[in-house]
């Protein structure tokens, strides 16, 4: 389009700025184009008008504008010699009962893979169709099928179904219905994690995001039932790299989130988990803050009982990656850190641990940290490691008399 013309300033979507292609009015009265205000709700998850700060929720009905359209595609039409491009008539949005016409043959075999193809075209085609999926019920449909794939080892349409789950939102109250309904499900989901197919590592990334937006919706009493091989797969798609490192934080924050139930740090420990996360922030040489936290985040959680923290130990450099994780700009991180070093030092805290405390760092990083600026509350803890074993660190160069508060610290 020559730069000279001048569009109309209703042709234009207040989101994207551009010439709407497929005009639809909100209940505030305000015009958008469709890709940009079904963005806006369901991607962005925002509740509000963009234009008038109205409420604006997802569910409400949003209105094609044809006489806008016309008015549109007519002035293209008169412009097409000046360069302007004529819009298509948009196609009509997709409706619930479109989705439940194609689910009614799912339970057919012979339907199932066409079927999971079309779901996963819809699902990316634009995100109002999600909508009309969610309400149709097409993620209890993937989920049981990812389930009779589980029970007859058949993989066929196993990626385009996790494809389309990792669209498509449910319900907490829905999923935990469900999942209580069927316990096979999340047995279903980390067994895939253990099968070798074609695009192993788009496969494990939808199902670790699968699993973390599960995980972040159901109740102590779902999490209670995860069994041993749940943490297991988990860990072994981490520790051999089958995972891109959007699936690797999805990984870790369903680990983290599953910590909420003590049983399952114990499940965790008794996986190696400890170890193996241990491993997977000394191979980060470029490793995403997000990660390290979530990381410390476990480490934390899993230190508390004696055999996470004797499994911690069992790594040579596990004090080693701890410490130099503080002080590398993340609070989180020095929080978690910090947290980590303090149940070793005082429930696990040995001469040989003490001494490695010492030639890794460790106390050189906490003096450092109480003289720096950061919470109070971080400055309190490092204090109190350094206070509680002052006397096997006191002959070290780097060991000061007092803090900076001017206070002993032994």
């Amino acid at each position: 389009m020559a730069e000279d013309i001048e569009v109309p300033q209703y042709f234009v979507c207040p989101i994207s700025l551009q010439i709407m292609t497929d005009p639809v009015t909100a209940i505030t009265g305000i015009t958008y184009n469709r890709d940009s205000i079904e963005h806006w709700l369901f991607h962005a998850k925002n509740t509000t008008c963009p234009v008038t700060k109205q409420p604006l929720p997802k569910d409400s009905e949003l209105t094609p504008n044809h006489t806008l359209r016309r008015l549109i595609q007519a002035w293209c039409m008169d412009n097409a010699s000046k360069g302007v491009d004529r819009i298509p008539t948009p196609k009509p949005p997709l409706s619930k009962a479109q989705v439940v016409k194609l689910l009614k043959d799912f339970p057919d075999p012979q339907f199932q893979l066409k079927i999971i193809r079309k779901l996963e075209l819809l699902a990316t085609e634009n995100e109002g169709n999600l909508k009309y999926m969610a309400e149709a019920g097409v993620a209890k449909t993937m989920l049981l099928f990812i389930v009779t794939c589980y029970k007859n080892g058949r993989v066929d349409g196993l990626e385009e179904a996790l494809s389309v789950l990792h669209f498509i939102r449910i319900s907490p109250e829905e999923l935990n219905h469900l999942l209580l309904e069927n316990n096979q499900i999340m047995d279903s989901l980390t067994w895939v994690l253990s099968r070798e197919m074609e695009n192993q590592i788009e496969v494990n990334t939808h199902v670790m995001l699968v699993l973390k937006s599960i995980i972040q919706k159901v109740s102590s009493s779902v999490l209670e039932t995860l069994n041993p091989e749940f943490f297991r797969n988990i860990l072994g798609v981490l520790r051999n790299g089958a995972v891109t490192q959007q699936g690797t934080n999805a990984a870790l924050q369903v680990m983290l989130d599953t910590c909420r139930c003590g049983s399952n740090r114990i499940k965790m420990v008794e996986s190696g988990a400890v170890y193996e996360l241990v491993e997977l922030e000394l191979g980060g040489a470029v490793q995403e803050k997000k990660t390290t936290e979530l990381v410390l985040g476990i480490l934390f959680h899993l230190c508390s009982c004696a055999a996470g923290r004797a499994q911690f130990l069992s790594h040579k450099a596990s004090i080693f990656v701890v410490s130099e994780r503080i002080l590398k700009g993340s609070q989180a991180a020095d929080d978690r850190a910090v947290l980590i070093l303090y149940l070793i030092s005082k429930y696990s805290g040995n001469k040989m641990v003490l001494q490695e405390m010492l030639e890794f760092g460790t106390v050189k990083k906490l003096i450092t940290l109480i003289q720096v600026d950061c919470a109070p509350y971080l400055k309190e803890k490092a204090s109190e490691i350094l206070s509680s074993h002052s006397s096997e660190w006191k002959n070290s160069p780097c060991f000061p008399r007092s803090s900076v508060t001017g206070h002993d610290i032994y």
